[in-house]
């Protein structure tokens, strides 16, 4: 094989490497090296008595999420949206019911649950269940059913015939199961809230305050005889003296734990009854006539898992009570099964509850944002869907004088009034007045509308607005509209305020920020009155009237207290 011819390039590298190699070894580099590597692997490190701490590793860059709402990713909604609230305890004679506070949302239950297994008291709610049966069988339709069937007291064969016991009177159960269902047009409803006519209407009167209610005015913790002598300045002598209205201290009473959303009163003059729902998803009773030994009256329930948005107590049947919640349920309690039947269920959250006057298996309730829904709860289904508002429907109203009516507010902030005959279900329009004529109508109040309700005549309509307005809507067609100032701000931590009718269309009743309860005289179109008291230590936010003892007036709170005004 013929040697390889080295380039010119490649015998000059050749040498350069000789060169070098020999100068290496002349300083001896390679023997220093060898020796420096040899004592490095003899070196040992000798253990510590701590550990070494290890470099933290970069944190991997968190992934861009897009924020998608409940609703677009059908999820049930959560009740801790609604919102915390600060716990502001007061000192009564009624105590918490002895229960610990949920402060966590429970699973959402598809299906019924009994009064047992919702119950979250320590001793027994027999008492109460009982109670509000024997409201039942006292109610002037039951008795008028008694009378009609039994005319004679005794008589076994015609009390075989129709209950198959031969008991003196007919059970309570039998009856219930008779005429609990659909009621006969014929069979007048007894129960329904009788306006109290106002005396506003004629000649003004004044209204003397005596010299002892003026010493207790003035010692009444910033309530004093000036705040009150609007009273006999500026309104009218109506049905109801607002200056007898006391707050007493066997009236006040912490029913639920947490923030009080809606409260009502039993429809019934038997016994005082107070039934409110939180934003925990529980549901309080407190009956104010139980007797002393037998416990402090209060009984509370769990039959929802999210902020509890309505209640509707059946006139006719006081033993039915309707719940509706954030959590997407409709819950129907029926204490003659002792259970909290599922009525009706949604993906999207129910936000308010209504039924219409003379149809009692119909409930109306706004559904998602802005939609509401008719459910007929004979057929099981939706009869009707409308999309009303932009946004979720705060309050639903119904007016007693014609039925037809029906007022909304939104969070859109719109107030409006429809005739429920005539909604298009693709272009719904809203109506203005209740006779002849129809055009579009909305009260813009550009911020939130909390509520609207017609007053016990039906001829007024009473708003609320978080932009610091109460409006009346007065007149045959609601023309003349009056917005009046007064300061709605709650903040986060207070249920915000809603302003209800009296007995009366003189008076709406709305809370204030100074914990009190301001009166809005609708002729005057101001407040004349504030209802103060030393007990009063929370803010009420939500308020009842009951519908038969003028002068009975309940106040709710976001620490879960309710407080009872009576007339003395």
């Amino acid at each position: 094989m013929a040697p390889q011819t080295l380039t010119e390039y490649e015998r000059q590298r050749l040498e350069n490497i000789k060169r070098n190699g020999e100068m290496m070894a002349s300083l001896k580099l390679h023997c220093s090296s060898q020796e420096l590597s040899s004592a490095t692997k003899r070196i040992r490190v000798e253990p510590k008595d701590y550990k070494v701490a290890q470099s933290k590793k970069p944190k991997p860059e968190a992934p861009v999420v897009l924020r998608k709402s409940l609703r677009t990713r059908r999820l049930p909604p959560d009740s801790s949206s609604a919102g915390g609230v600060e716990d502001d305890l007061v000192v009564s004679p009624k105590k918490t019911p002895r229960s610990p506070a949920q402060s966590k949302p429970s699973p959402r239950v598809l299906g019924p649950l009994s009064m047992k297994d919702a119950y979250s008291g320590k001793n027994s709610d027999r008492q109460l269940i009982d109670t509000i049966v024997n409201m039942w069988d006292n109610t002037p339709l039951n008795c008028a059913i008694k009378k009609e069937l039994f005319p004679i007291k005794g008589d076994k064969n015609s009390l075989e015939a129709i209950t198959g016991s031969s008991e003196n009177y007919p059970s309570r159960f039998s009856i219930k199961k008779e005429f609990a269902g659909d009621r006969s047009p014929d069979v007048p409803i007894f129960c329904e809230r009788t306006p109290v006519k106002s005396e506003a209407e004629g000649e003004m009167e004044k209204t003397p305050l005596n010299d002892s209610m003026k010493k207790e005015l003035d010692n009444n913790n910033g309530a004093s005889y000036a705040t009150f002598m609007s009273i006999s300045e500026k309104a009218s002598l109506s049905s109801l003296n607002l200056a007898s209205l006391r707050l007493k201290p066997e009236n006040i009473a912490r029913v639920v734990p947490g923030r009080i959303l809606n409260v009502c009163f039993f429809p019934s003059t038997y016994r005082l009854l107070v039934v409110a729902g939180n934003k925990l998803g529980n549901v309080g009773f407190w009956d104010l006539d139980s007797q002393e030994g037998k416990g402090d009256g209060i009984y509370l329930y769990h039959p929802h898992s999210a902020p509890v948005s309505g209640i509707l107590i059946q006139p006719f049947s006081l033993s039915k009570v309707f719940t509706s919640s954030y959590d997407g349920l409709i819950r129907l309690l029926d204490v003659v099964t002792e259970s909290f039947d599922l009525v009706y269920s949604s993906e999207y959250s129910i936000f308010s509850l209504s039924q219409r006057p003379h149809d009692a298996k119909s409930l109306y309730f706004g559904e998602g944002q802005g939609g509401l829904n008719v459910w007929d709860e004979r057929a099981g289904k939706s009869s009707s869907t409308w999309m009303l508002h932009e946004n979720r429907i705060n309050s639903i109203d119904f007016n007693p004088k014609n039925n037809n009516l029906m007022a909304t507010s939104s969070t859109d902030g719109t107030a409006c009034i429809w005739d429920v005959r005539r909604i298009n279900a693709n272009k719904p329009k809203s109506l203005k007045i209740c006779l002849n004529k129809s055009f579009i109508s909305a009260f813009d109040y550009k911020r939130a509308v909390q509520s609207a309700y017609f007053s016990p005549s039906g001829n007024c309509l009473a708003t609320t607005s978080v932009g610091d307005k109460v409006g009346v809507l007065r007149g045959v067609d609601f023309a003349e509209m009056d917005m009046i100032h007064h300061n709605n701000q709650t903040g986060r931590w207070i249920s915000s305020f809603r302003a209800i009718w009296g007995w009366d269309d003189s008076y709406v009743f709305i809370g204030n920020m100074r914990r009190g309860v301001d009166v809005i005289s609708t002729t005057h179109r101001t407040t004349v009155m504030t209802l103060a008291s030393p007990l009063l230590s929370a803010i009420p936010c939500r308020f009842a009237a009951h519908p038969y003892t003028v002068g009975t007036l309940a106040g709710a709170t976001s620490g879960g207290q309710v407080y009872i005004w009576t007339s003395s």
